[in-house]
């Protein structure tokens, strides 16, 4: 497990790329946390994949800085490099070796990988009954959990995946989901992960970051089952909204058909509760009115098409 700390793993500040004269990024600036599930999302062409390409070495940045556990992408690009797995497009491997293999393979390329950290990855992301068979008798989601197994041999302290999702069917996204999330718990790895699913996003991602023409435009929270915010919008269907209103006149409250909305917390909602049905309301659902990200994202971006 990766030791504990409040620095951020990754942290980009001022990131600018420039070809020619056009900017396709543009001063983005972002930390991401330890031991979180953060997601990059952006209209086409905004420049997620940009981004992530200069984040593993692949591209130059034109301004700014990239410091991962430390060191400069710039000028200690060895040191940072070390820190980081990453599967950009499609996990490659060798499809005439078996998933054991292939690991053993890889794992020569670094120092100190012993058989029992390979062990332990093959049970993370689920492979056990399947590691010794050949990689081209794997379906994509197995070789997608391979790549994964692949890129988090050395313990890196950030994963990036550009679009891991792509090719998978709903049972595939919903495992390699399961494992990211496990990762983040158990081995207190920082995942950085661009799709185009909202959906998935919203259910793997800890927060997300949104990004327009190359700009960050917002970074979201994603609120968990059971995790809801301190106060949030609540709707109360009630058989008698007006007079609902009347008994919680103290509270800045809307009513409107069937049911009365307002702000509160966990705690208040309990308490609204109770005052309605104390006073002879009958109370028919409690409904908090949070925006799914897909409303977010389209919110902030104007409606454009996401990729």
């Amino acid at each position: 497990m990766q030791q504990l700390t409040d620095e951020p793993v990754v942290r980009l500040q001022g990131v600018t790329k420039r070809i020619g004269r056009r900017t396709i990024i543009d001063k983005l600036t972002l930390d991401v946390p330890q031991g979180e599930v953060f997601g990059f999302l952006g209209p086409n062409g905004s420049g997620k994949t940009t981004t992530i390409r200069m984040m593993v070495g692949l591209m130059k940045l034109s301004d700014g800085e990239i410091i991962i556990r430390g060191h400069r992408i710039s000028s200690q690009f060895e040191q940072a490099i070390k820190h980081v797995g990453a599967i950009v497009e499609n996990p490659e491997m060798y499809k005439y070796l078996s998933g054991y293999d292939n690991l053993v393979h890889y794992a020569r390329m670094f120092p100190g990988i012993s058989k029992q950290r390979i062990d332990e990855v093959i049970q993370l992301v689920g492979l056990k009954a399947r590691i010794h068979d050949k990689v081209k008798t794997y379906s994509l989601g197995m070789r997608q959990r391979l790549g994964v197994a692949q890129a988090i041999l050395h313990k890196p302290a950030l994963l990036i995946l550009d679009e891991p999702t792509n090719g998978l069917d709903p049972a595939g996204i919903r495992e390699l989901r399961d494992y990211l999330r496990r990762l983040a718990a158990e081995e207190q790895t920082s995942v950085f992960v661009s799709s185009h699913l909202l959906s998935e996003m919203e259910l793997m991602c800890d927060r997300v970051a949104i990004i327009q023409s190359g700009k960050l435009i917002d970074i979201r929270q994603i609120q968990r089952l059971g995790s809801e915010p301190a106060a949030a919008e609540v709707a109360f269907e009630v058989d008698q909204p007006s007079e609902a209103a009347l008994v919680l006149s103290d509270l800045q409250v809307e009513h409107k058909d069937n049911r009365v909305v307002l702000t509160a917390d966990r705690e208040q909602i309990a308490q609204i509760n109770a005052k309605l049905v104390s006073a002879g309301i009958k109370v028919y659902g409690i409904r908090l009115l949070t925006k799914s990200l897909e409303d977010q994202f389209l919110e902030v971006t104007g409606g454009e098409q996401i990729v």
